[in-house]
């Protein structure tokens, strides 16, 4: 099929939501709104309140309002900025200090240069020409100022090599490793290392929904994150019964990995304090159950 649509001006996509039934009593504060954000983006947002007409045209569902679509917007763009700086918090303390620390003292600081200091069926070649690649690349101080004293040294220390590197870098790194360093970070966390794993394979597909600005809020997971069994971990599933679909999960995930690396965040708080100013969104859509609050993980 080829694609016919012509594109048109914000004007006209203003008059097409009025003509469907979208009710924004100012015009011109609509056409302003679709100036600053894409059309087609915020399509995610109204997307749960299209509907068929009679006659086989789109239209809203009655007493749509395009301040509720707006809110729902721009209660996501905050939950993405929370989520983020709560991943970033991981991401350093795991990714970027326990593991190097840990990897370095074992293995000295260019042990990562070595294939055997890794899983047999570890790209090993990719990872060195990917580091290589991204000290090329960079531009910070602290690179250029090594390789200018060190001129016989071709790799950078690995405590510098991992503040070039990407998070899915770093992640790969991590999933490479021997099972015996990685178990002992797992275990710095109170947590079996194939949940642990996942949570940080979940973490790298969020982490990239953030940065992209894209809808978080009631995004169904594809990749669920493993949740601790009942037998060592009760508190994962009564009182309250959590599901890994959602993103409630994401953020129980990092409301735990918070309490252990960043005791004291105020993360929670500033989290409690959005879902109150945004007290219509739907939790059931994003996954919450109705006595969320009861679970220890929460208090």
């Amino acid at each position: 099929m080829k694609y016919t649509k012509p594109a048109i001006s914000f004007e006209q996509q203003a008059q097409r939501l009025l003509d469907r039934g979208l009710i924004a009593p100012n015009k011109e504060a609509l056409i302003q709104h679709l100036s600053m954000v894409n059309y087609y983006r915020l399509s995610a947002y109204w997307y749960p309140y299209k509907r068929i007409d009679s006659t086989g045209n789109e239209c809203f569902a009655p007493d749509t309002t395009f301040e509720t679509i707006w809110r729902r917007y721009t209660f996501d763009h905050h939950l993405r900025l929370l989520v983020m700086d709560a991943i970033e918090h991981v991401e350093i303390t795991i990714l970027r200090t326990r593991i190097v620390e840990q990897f370095t003292l074992l293995h000295g600081p260019f042990g990562y240069c070595d294939p055997g200091n890794f899983h047999p069926k570890f790209d090993h070649v990719r990872l060195m020409q990917e580091t290589d690649n991204a000290v090329e690349r960079s531009k910070e101080e602290f690179v250029q100022r090594f390789q200018r004293k060190y001129t016989s040294e071709p790799h950078l220390p690995l405590w510098m090599t991992a503040e070039v590197m990407t998070f899915g870098q770093l992640f790969t790194f991590f999933r490479f490793l021997h099972n015996v360093e990685k178990k002992q970070i797992a275990q710095m966390l109170n947590v079996h290392l194939p949940v642990l794993e996942s949570w940080l394979h979940t973490l790298l597909f969020i982490r990239n929904v953030c940065a992209h600005h894209s809808r978080l809020w009631n995004r169904a997971i594809p990749i669920r994150p493993k949740l601790p069994i009942a037998r060592h971990s009760p508190e994962w599933h009564k009182p309250v019964k959590i599901s890994n679909r959602r993103v409630f999960v994401v953020l129980t995930v990092l409301k735990y990995l918070l309490s252990h690396i960043s005791p004291q965040t105020d993360w929670n708080d500033r989290l409690f304090s959005l879902l109150d100013e945004y007290h219509d969104i739907p939790l059931r859509e994003m996954g919450f159950p109705e006595n969320w609050r009861g679970s220890s993980l929460w208090k």
